[in-house]
């Protein structure tokens, strides 16, 4: 679990400034602005058209009376990728993309399924009780 935090808070945004700076100085530092603000925009419109899709898909699941398994865990690629396309950066914003792909999120779930199920079992969810 350190490692993971290491890697999140420390590695990814000194890679990114090293991406950043070498972008500003390969293509010019307003092309890379512009290239940040159109990822995020672009981010931000396909996560949106792709969650409310999903929220449909699993309203209309509960409807039917099944569980929307699937479609909770496309909600939570769909969040997690329009979080890292809001975030500035080259690296955050290809892996943003990478998750909203939908033939990516479906080799993704079978791997978050096991992370839930490996959670649950060995009890390290985290939660906050009032």
């Amino acid at each position: 679990m350190r490692n993971i935090f290491f890697l999140l808070f420390i590695v990814i945004p000194a890679l990114e400034i090293v991406v950043l700076v070498l972008s500003g100085k390969a293509i010019g530092v307003w092309p890379t602005f512009a290239l940040i603000v159109a990822t995020g925009i672009i981010g931000a419109f396909l996560a949106k058209k792709q969650g409310l899709y999903t929220l449909q898909r699993a309203k209309d699941e509960w409807m039917n009376g099944r569980i929307p398994s699937d479609a909770l865990l496309d909600g939570i690629c769909i969040l997690v990728g329009g979080t890292l396309l809001l975030t500035p950066g080259f690296i955050t914003d290809t892996a943003g993309f990478i998750l909203l792909l939908p033939f990516a999120r479906e080799k993704m779930k079978p791997w978050l399924v096991r992370l839930f199920k490996w959670m649950f079992y060995t009890k390290t969810w985290i939660y906050i009780r009032k």
